[in-house]
C-alpha cells in the first residue's frame, strides 16, 4: 500500500511479507528472504525501505527444534536488516502455536515501511503500453525447493529453498529504485511465490495487456523456467528509448539484466529459446484466461 502525506510531495509505502514454507525448510534463509522480499516490494513502488516491525510466530520453544527455528530466524532477520539498512524498531513474539502437539510452520512476519520522496515517482505493477520492453532484473536460476509449484501441483513442501545472496539483492534493489527515480520504468513487479510466470501473468492481468516472452533455456526445465522462485528478481517494463539508459545503470550497479520480451495486446505467450532456434511454446493464453486461473 502507498499513502500520500498531506501537504507534502512525499508518500509512505507499507508491506507485510513472510513465506513460512521457506522458513520451515531453512529458518535462517527463509527469515532473511522475508526481509528481502518486503524491501523488494517497497522498492518496486519507488520507495526507499526504512524500518521493520516483526511478528515472530512459532510453536513450543521448550522443544529444542522449535527454539532452534526461533534462534535461526532471528539471525536471518538481523543479517538481512543490516545489509538492507532497515533497523527493527518494534515487534512481538508469539509462542506455543500448536495443535494436537504439532507446531505451525515458523512464521517470522516482516512489516516494513518505506519513503517515496516524490509522489510523481510512484511505480505500479501493471504493464502500461503495447510495445514496451520487458526486462528481468536479477537471475533466473530455476530453484524449486519450497516453491508454490511443488506445493500446488505435486503436494510437496520439500527441497532446498532458494538461496539468498544479500549482495545481489541489494544491487538489484538499488538498480530498480534508481531507474524509477530517473523516470525510466513504466512498471515494476517483484518475483516471489509462483515464480516468473505468475509475476508476468499478474502484470498482464492488472494492465489488461499481454506479453510476448522468450526465455533462454540454460539447461533448465520448463517448470524451473516458469515457476522457479529464485530471489532477487524484478520484472520491469519500459519504453524502448529508455533501454540503453537502464542497461548503463545496470552496469553501474553491477546488477544482472536480461531483455525477455515486450508488451502486446491480447495474450501472454512464453516460449523457450536455445541459441538461434525457437524451441517450444510453454504458455499461450488470453489475459482473460490468466485472470480466471489466477
Amino acid at each position: 500500500g502507498v499513502i500520500g502525506v498531506k501537504g507534502s510531495d512525499k508518500a509512505v509505502a507499507f508491506t507485510v511479507d513472510c513465506n513460512s514454507r521457506l522458513c520451515y525448510l531453512d529458518p535462517r534463509s527463509g527469515a532473511a528472504a522475508a526481509v528481502a522480499e518486503a524491501a523488494r516490494n517497497l522498492v518496486c513502488t519507488g520507495a526507499r525501505p526504512l524500518a521493520v516491525t516483526d511478528g515472530l510466530n512459532f510453536g513450543n520453544p521448550e522443544k529444542p527444534e522449535i527454539y532452534w527455528q526461533f534462534s535461526e530466524a532471528i539471525d536471518g532477520i538481523a543479517e538481512a536488516c543490516k545489509k538492507l539498512d532497515t533497523p527493527v524498531i518494534g515487534g512481538n513474539v508469539s509462542f506455543y502455536n500448536e495443535s494436537k502437539g504439532k507446531a505451525i510452520y515458523p512464521t517470522p512476519i516482516i512489516g516494513m515501511a518505506g519513503l517515496i520522496e516524490n509522489k510523481a515517482d510512484i511505480c505500479t505493477q501493471s504493464f502500461k503500453k503495447a510495445g514496451d520492453i520487458i526486462v528481468l532484473l536479477g537471475e533466473n536460476k530455476g530453484e524449486l525447493g519450497g516453491s508454490e509449484y511443488l506445493k500446488v501441483i505435486h503436494g510437496h513442501v520439500a527441497g532446498r529453498p532458494s538461496q539468498l545472496d544479500l549482495d545481489l539483492e541489494k544491487r538489484v534493489q538499488d538498480l530498480c529504485l534508481a531507474a524509477i527515480r530517473a523516470g525510466l520504468l513504466s512498471s515494476a513487479h517483484d518475483c516471489s511465490e509462483g515464480g516468473l510466470a505468475v509475476t508476468l501473468a499478474e502484470s498482464c492481468i492488472l494492465g489488461g495487456l499481454g506479453a510476448e516472452i522468450t526465455l533462454e533455456r540454460n539447461d533448465l526445465s520448463p517448470a524451473q523456467l516458469l515457476y522457479g522462485e529464485s530471489h532477487s528478481r524484478i520484472v520491469v517494463s519500459l519504453a524502448p528509448e529508455h533501454l540503453d539508459r537502464l542497461q548503463q545503470l545496470a552496469e553501474e550497479f553491477s546488477a544482472p539484466l536480461t531483455v525477455i520480451g515486450k508488451v502486446q495486446e491480447g495474450s501472454l505467450r512464453i516460449r523457450t529459446q536455445a541459441g538461434e532456434s525457437i524451441e517450444q511454446v510453454l504458455i499461450d493464453l488470453p489475459v482473460q484466461e490468466l485472470e480466471k486461473a489466477w
